[in-house]
C-alpha cells in the first residue's frame, strides 16, 4: 500500500507524537490522535456535514505528509499546499459512503415502501483514508490543486466493486491545472489563456476578438493542458455558430490533438492526432461536420497518406455509432472505407491487426452502415444478399459472390478488410453482419465459424444453424486447430444433445464423420499370453486323473487343478476355497456349458489357435472371459467383435463391452459410430442409445464418450506434430 496505508501512516502519527529533541513541540496529543485515527478509518456517514467535518480533520493531518512525499522530502506546514475538495467532490463521496443498510435497524419503525437496503451490499465498505488516497491520486494526475467530482467518482470505479461510473470525460469549461512549479509570468499567461477559453466557450460570438487576445502567442489555434483548440471545443459542443465565427477568425481546420505530455499534461489518451472534424462527427453534429468538410477539412482527420495510423478516422468512428446520415455524408466527401488503425500498443486482439469501417461497423452490429461502406468503392448495390436469400441457396452464394469480389480492383485489400470485419462481428454475436460478409466470398475461419454457430444456438435460430452446419465443409483441414477440439466439439455436441430436429442431427452426423477422417479405426491387437503349464488335449474333460469337477447346466466336467491354479487368480479363488478331498466338486451357474468348454479348450491347449467360436457364442465366451480373468482370450474376443461389427449390431456390442467393462471394445465401437454416423443417426436402436438417459447401463454418457474419442482422434492426426504420421 502506499503511503497513506494503515501501519505506515500510524507510525508516521507516533513519529510526530514524540519530540525527537528536548524542548521539541509535540504536533498532536493523545486525544488528538484518537480523533485523527477515528476520522481515517471511518467507513460511513449520515450526513455532509459530518462527512465534510472528518475531511476537513483528515486532510488537516495528511497535507504534510503529502507534501513530504510528492515535494522536496522535507515536512512542510499544511497551509503551504493548497490541496483542498470542491464542495461537488463532498457531496459525491457522501452519496457513496452513506450507508442506505443503517436506515431502517429500528424494528419498531416501519420502512418506507420504497428503500435502498440492496442498492450498494457491499461486505466491507473502504475508509475514508483510501477515499482519500485515491481521490487525491486522481487529482495529482491531474496537476490539479482541488479534488473534484469526477475523480471520486473514478475512485469509486476503483474501490466498490459493481460500481460502473464512466471513465472521465473531457472537460469543456476547461480549469487551471497548472504546474506548481511555473513562475509568476507563466502562471499568468496560463490564467489568461484560460479565461480566453473559458469566454469561447460560453458560446458568446461576440467576444471571439478579445477572447483570442487572451490565448497567448499561437492566438486561436492555442492548446489548453487537454491538448485541445477552441475549435476543437466548440465541435464537441456542436456549437455551429461559434464554429463559422472560428473559422472566419483563422482557425485552422485540420490541427490535431497535440501528443506532446510535457507542454500539454492532460490530453485524453483515446483522443491524440484528433482533428476538430474527429470530435464533431464524434458527438454526432451533423450540420458543424457538413460546415467543416465544406469549409476544408480533411475528410480522413489527421492521416497522412503513406504513414501508419495510429488514430480513429472520422469514418470508423461514425461506423461504429451506426450514424446512417454521418456514414454517407463522409462516403460522399470521398472517405476511404479500406483505411485501417493499428493500436497504439502494436499488440492487436485481432487476427489483421488493423481497424476499418467495415470492422466498426460490424462490431456493433450496424447492418445497413454495414452495406452502405460495402456499396461505396464498386458504387454497386448487389454485393449483399438478404439473410433469406443465403439461406435459400446455400454455399452456391458464397461461390458467386467470391467470383465478384474477385473480380474488383482492390481485391486483396478489400478481402484483408472483410476478414477483419467478419472477426469482429462474430466475436460480437452479431451472425446477420457476419452471413452478409460470408456471402461476399469472404472465407470462414473455425473461430468465426464456431463463434456464429455459438451466437445462432443461443438464440435459438434453426435455420442459421442448418445453414452454418452446411459450411463446415468449407473450412479447411489446416483449420483443425486446439480451438476445434476445446470449443468446437463441446459447442456440436451440445447441440446434438439439445436438439431433437433430423435435420440437424444428420449435419452433425456428417461433420463428425468428416473430423474422423477417412483413416481405419485403430485395431485391436492381440494379446501376448505368458506361458503357463498346460495339459495334452487328451486330458480335456478326462474323467481320469482328473482332481476337480465343474457342475454346468447340471453335467459334469472334469478338470485338473495343476493347471487351473495357475490359469488365472480368479481359478486360483475357487480351488483354494475348497477343502482338499479327492475330488472337489465346484457348481458353475452363470455360464453355459458349451461356452465354459470353450473356456477350458482354451486352457487346455495353451491359446485360441484351435478354438472354433459360433457367432452366437462369442459374446458369451467374452464374458466368461471376463469372469475368468483370462485376458487373453478376452482379448482374442474383443478382436473377433471388432472384425463383425455391423450397423445392426453396434449398439449391442457397444452395450455389451461397457457392462463387461471391456474398454477397448467399446472405444473401437466409438469410433465406428463417428466413422459411420450418417447411417447410424437413421436407426432408431443408435438414437435411443444417444438419448436414452435411462439405458443398459445406469450413469453411461454415450455423447460425452463419443465426444471424448473424437477429440483423441483429432489431436492424434490433424494436431500431430508429426504431419505424415497417422497414429
Amino acid at each position: 500500500s502506499g503511503v497513506l496505508s494503515l501501519p505506515d501512516s500510524l507510525n508516521l502519527h507516533r513519529e510526530q507524537q514524540m519530540p525527537n529533541k528536548p524542548g521539541e513541540v509535540q504536533m498532536y496529543s493523545q486525544s488528538e490522535l484518537r480523533t485523527i485515527e477515528q476520522s481515517l478509518l471511518a467507513t460511513r456517514v449520515g450526513s455532509i456535514a459530518e462527512l465534510s467535518d472528518l475531511v476537513s480533520r483528515a486532510m488537516h493531518h495528511l497535507q504534510p505528509l503529502y507534501a513530504k512525499h510528492h515535494g522536496t522530502g522535507t515536512p512542510v506546514h499544511h497551509k503551504s499546499v493548497s490541496l483542498y475538495w470542491e464542495p461537488e467532490a463532498l457531496y459525491t463521496l457522501c452519496y457513496f459512503m452513506h450507508c442506505p443498510q443503517m436506515e431502517w435497524e429500528n424494528p419498531n419503525v416501519e420502512p418506507s415502501k420504497v428503500t435502498l437496503q440492496t442498492e450498494r451490499p457491499f461486505l466491507v465498505l473502504p475508509p475514508l483514508m483510501e477515499w482519500i488516497r485515491v481521490a487525491v491520486a486522481h487529482a495529482e494526475h491531474r496537476r490539479s490543486f482541488s479534488v473534484d467530482s469526477d475523480d471520486v467518482r473514478q475512485t469509486a470505479r476503483l474501490l466498490l466493486p459493481g460500481v460502473d461510473c464512466e471513465p472521465r470525460q473531457l472537460k469543456t469549461d476547461n480549469c487551471f491545472c497548472a504546474s506548481r512549479k511555473l513562475d509568476a509570468t507563466a502562471t499568468e499567461a496560463k490564467f489568461l489563456q484560460d479565461l480566453g477559453f473559458r469566454m469561447l466557450n460560453c458560446g458568446r460570438t461576440d467576444l471571439v476578438k478579445q477572447a483570442v487576445s487572451l490565448l497567448g502567442p499561437d492566438g486561436i489555434n492555442s492548446m489548453d493542458e487537454q491538448g485541445m483548440t477552441p475549435l476543437m471545443y466548440a465541435c464537441v459542443r456542436g456549437d455551429e455558430a461559434m464554429v463559422q465565427m472560428l473559422l472566419d477568425a483563422g482557425a485552422n481546420l485540420n490541427v490535431e490533438v497535440s501528443n506532446t505530455a510535457h507542454k500539454h499534461p492532460s490530453v485524453h489518451p483515446e483522443t491524440r492526432h484528433w482533428t476538430a472534424l474527429t470530435f464533431a462527427v464524434l458527438h454526432g453534429h451533423i450540420p458543424v461536420v457538413q460546415l467543416l468538410l465544406d469549409a476544408g477539412a480533411n475528410v480522413e482527420g489527421s492521416l497522412e497518406h503513406g504513414e501508419e495510423n495510429y488514430s480513429e478516422t472520422p469514418l470508423q468512428l461514425a461506423a461504429a455509432a451506426g450514424n446512417f446520415e454521418l456514414v454517407s455524408l463522409l462516403l460522399e466527401k470521398g472517405a476511404d472505407p479500406m483505411i485501417g488503425t493499428m493500436y497504439r500498443n502494436g499488440i492487436s486482439s485481432a487476427p489483421q491487426g488493423d481497424v476499418n469501417s467495415f470492422s466498426q461497423a460490424a462490431a456493433h452490429g450496424h447492418r445497413n452502415v454495414f452495406r452502405k461502406l460495402l456499396a461505396q468503392p464498386d458504387k454497386g448495390k448487389s454485393d449483399v444478399l438478404s439473410l433469406e436469400e443465403i439461406l435459400a441457396e446455400g454455399t452456391d452464394v458464397a461461390e458467386k459472390s467470391q467470383a465478384h469480389l474477385g473480380s474488383s480492383r482492390n481485391s486483396k485489400a478489400k478481402l484483408k478488410a472483410l476478414k477483419e470485419a467478419m472477426y469482429h462481428s462474430a466475436e460480437h454475436g452479431y451472425v446477420d453482419v457476419t452471413i452478409d460478409i460470408r456471402s461476399l466470398g469472404v472465407p470462414w475461419t473455425l473461430h468465426t465459424w464456431l463463434e456464429s454457430l455459438r451466437t445462432s444456438f443461443r438464440q435459438h435460430r434453426r435455420p442459421l444453424i442448418q445453414c452454418l452446419l452446411k459450411e463446415f465443409n468449407s473450412i479447411q483441414e489446416e483449420e483443425y486447430t486446439e480451438e476445434l477440439v476445446t470449443q468446437g466439439l463441446p459447442l456440436m455436441f451440445e447441440i446434438l444433445r439439445a436438439s431433437k430436429n433430423e435435420v440437424i442431427s444428420q449435419q452433425l452426423a456428417v461433420i463428425f464423420t468428416q473430423c474422423y477422417g477417412p483413416y481405419p479405426i485403430p485395431k485391436l491387437a492381440e494379446m501376448k499370453r505368458k506361458q503357463i503349464s498346460r495339459l495334452d488335449p487328451q486330458f480335456l474333460n478326462n474323467k481320469e486323473m482328473s482332481d476337480v469337477t465343474f457342475l454346468v447346466e447340471g453335467k459334469p466336467f472334469y478338470a485338473h487343478k495343476v493347471l487351473l491354479f495357475t490359469a488365472s487368480p480368479r481359478f486360483k479363488s475357487l480351488l483354494s476355497n475348497r477343502p482338499s478331498a479327492e475330488n472337489t466338486c465346484i457348481e458353475i451357474s452363470y455360464v453355459k456349458y458349451p461356452v465354459f468348454q470353450l473356456v477350458m479348450q482354451y486352457l487346455y491347449c495353451g491359446g485360441t489357435e484351435a478354438l472354433h467360436i459360433r457367432n452366437n457364442e462369442i459374446m458369451e465366451l467374452l464374458s466368461a472371459a471376463k469372469f475368468f480373468q483370462l485376458e487373453a482370450l478376452q482379448r482374442h474376443c474383443e478382436i473377433i467383435c471388432a472384425k463383425s461389427i455391423n450397423t445392426d449390431n453396434s449398439v449391442d456390442i457397444y452395450n455389451h463391452s461397457k457392462f463387461l467393462g471391456a474398454n477397448e471394445l467399446a472405444s473401437y465401437c466409438e469410433g465406428y459410430f463417428l466413422k459411420n454416423m450418417v447411417v447410424l443417426i437413421e436407426n432408431e436402436t443408435f438414437k435411443q442409445l444417444l438419448y436414452d438417459k435411462n439405458g443398459e447401463t445406469p450413469g453411461q454418457d454415450v455423447l460425452q464418450d463419443l465426444e471424448k474419442t473424437l477429440a483423441t482422434r483429432i489431436q492424434s492426426i490433424h494436431l500431430s506434430s508429426s504431419k505424415g504420421s497417422i497414429v
